[in-house]
């Protein structure tokens, strides 16, 4: 079966990742047969094969190293941040309780007192 000789054999050497693309690309080339990126997926599942997804790692990913940046420099670079209190998504500024009106909301109460 083609698919059990890996995706090198058929020209992609970059990676060893079947993906539906490459398999509908395949197909084509195999038997001149077209099919949508869906109905190769859905045939590979039927011969079971089923999508996996590597792990997103260097391969010489120092972890002590990586733990050690983590502690030292991250610290100082990450800052502060805000402070502490009382903080608003809103980017409209929030009206102090003073600058409320006692007449409640609408046109009454933005009119001024005498």
């Amino acid at each position: 079966m083609y698919l059990q000789q890996g995706p090198a054999a058929h020209g992609w050497v970059e990676d060893q990742v079947w993906t539906a693309a490459r398999v509908t690309t395949l197909i084509g080339r195999k038997f001149h047969v077209s099919c949508s990126v869906s109905g190769a997926t859905r045939l590979m599942h039927r011969l079971g094969f089923f999508p996996q997804v590597p792990a997103r790692r260097v391969a010489e990913r120092d972890e002590q190293a990586v733990t050690v940046w983590k502690e030292a420099t991250w610290a100082e670079v990450k800052g502060r941040g805000r402070p502490a209190g009382v903080t608003s998504a809103s980017r409209t500024r929030q009206a102090s309780p003073a600058d409320r009106r006692e007449a409640g909301f609408g046109a009454d109460a933005a009119a001024p007192r005498s």
